[in-house]
């Protein structure tokens, strides 16, 4: 194998890699090496999640998710109870991790820490200068609306409302 760094920027490296694959073919692939990043559902209570409104330009607007970030050397619940404070002005009492998910493994090995938030306790939100968000306090079952209407079409942000519907006896 050999790799050949194409570019380096702020979310990850990419590189050009010349591999052996299972079938006996050397192919030449273009892979983004991302840091890695935590995404969390935050619960102000027992059945309603704090979804925020962000302006994403590369999805083209505003689209609706839930607070994530890069891990930046963090470990994914620092980066998770991090990520909420700055994006939603709230500090977890609990963060329980639902499940690690690849994001397009076509292109990255990006993998995001998914967790649920509980017992918030209200602390000055942090925006970055990049960041244009809403919080935007949802009824869970509303949010799970939002995932089967496509409204929430955010991969991470779907699939975290999925597993802590079933974790909440929404979902069988």
């Amino acid at each position: 194998m050999s790799i050949e760094l194409i570019h380096a920027s702020r979310v990850g490296d990419w590189q050009a890699e010349t591999v052996d694959l299972p079938n006996g073919r050397t192919a030449r692939l273009e892979i983004l090496r991302h840091v890695g990043a935590s995404a969390v559902v935050p619960f102000e209570n027992d059945s309603t999640v704090l979804l925020i409104r962000q302006y994403r330009h590369a999805a083209g607007g505003t689209i609706w998710e839930i607070p994530a970030g890069k891990l930046d050397g963090d470990t994914p619940e620092v980066c998770a109870a991090k990520e909420l404070e700055e994006e939603v002005g709230r500090r977890p009492g609990r963060l329980e991790p639902l499940v690690t998910i690849l994001t397009t493994p076509g292109f990255t090995d990006e993998r995001i820490h998914l967790f649920a938030a509980y017992d918030l306790e209200t602390v000055p939100q942090r925006l970055e200068e990049h960041e244009v968000i809403e919080v935007v306090p949802t009824p869970l079952e509303r949010a799970i609306e939002m995932v089967w209407s496509g409204e929430i079409h955010d991969g991470k942000s779907a699939l975290a409302l999925l597993h802590v519907a079933r974790r909440h006896g929404l979902l069988g």
